[in-house]
């Protein structure tokens, strides 16, 4: 860790004191506000920082777990953000962005150059926000994104439409409302893994995502997984993980030439007698 070796450096040449070093290498891996505690290290740890959950914090926690994400250096990303979380953070830093439709407060200080290819559909218009907070959330994790939105399944010519985009695809996030059949069919269509998010969308009997979640956990299509109703920010880091994942080479791909050889010419190394039998069947 760059800042742990900085401090180290500045104790050995008496730059600061024991006291003050132990407090820094603290802060190098968590912030202590009382009832805010941000993890600094989770960046080194697990490839992203952490995120705010804005919905049931005041706007003074959530101002100062912004502010302790943002003076680390880290990205930010604030979900469940109304306007009143959003005007607090941007008093900390004016460069902050507001998503109104998913509710989502950002800022990307370490821009990643954006890789893969993750596609989010959602069945209807009416999905947006979660796939909202999908696509920024795979965005500032370093992921190229394409929206298909507006797709499900009662005018399913829409889906096929873009078949060719769905088969370049690392991962694909369906999000669907309602009976939440769109996964599946996504999911029979690519070689990929498919995210299904379930949302709140629909009437009555859809029981707020409900209907749709258990629809996505029975699925026959073996490639699909599925997050928690809403959870967009969820599907898009996982998916992020998974694109990352596969931009790294193929380790089969790498065998040497003459163990590749070995393996497809088995039979030369087979023993005489073994040789003979085999030639007679």
């Amino acid at each position: 860790m760059k800042e742990l070796k900085e401090i180290l450096e500045q104790l050995k040449s008496e730059q600061i004191g024991l006291d003050e070093a132990q407090s820094k290498v603290r802060e190098c891996f968590f912030s202590d506000q009382g009832e805010v505690k941000i993890d600094h290290d989770r960046m080194s740890r697990c490839g992203f920082p952490e995120a705010i959950y804005c919905e049931g914090k005041t706007v003074t926690q959530i101002k100062k777990a912004a502010t302790q994400i943002i003076k680390g250096g880290h990205n930010l990303l604030a979900t469940r953000a109304d306007i009143g979380a959003y005007q607090a953070i941007k008093e900390i830093d004016e460069e902050v962005q507001y998503n109104s439709a998913a509710g989502l407060v950002y800022l990307e200080q370490q821009k990643k150059t954006k890789t893969g290819f993750v596609v989010i559909v959602t069945a209807g218009a009416a999905d947006t926000p979660v796939a909202e907070e999908a696509a920024i959330t795979a965005q500032i994790n370093g992921s190229n994104v394409q929206r298909v939105y507006d797709a499900g399944v009662a005018g399913i010519h829409r889906l096929l439409y873009f078949k060719d985009e769905l088969a370049k695809a690392n991962v694909v996030i369906a999000v669907a409302g309602m009976e939440g059949a769109l996964p599946s069919v996504v999911g029979g269509l690519v070689s990929v893994p498919v995210i299904a998010v379930p949302t709140s969308i629909g009437y009555g009997a859809s029981f707020e995502g409900v209907s749709a979640l258990l629809t996505m956990l029975n699925s026959c299509a073996p490639n699909v997984s599925v997050v928690n109703i809403d959870n967009g920010f969820g599907a898009g880091h996982i998916a992020s993980i998974i694109n990352r994942q596969s931009q790294k080479s193929d380790t089969s791909s790498q065998l040497p030439e003459n163990r590749q050889s070995q393996k497809s010419d088995t039979s030369s190394q087979l023993p005489e007698k073994e040789n003979f039998i085999r030639n007679q069947k």
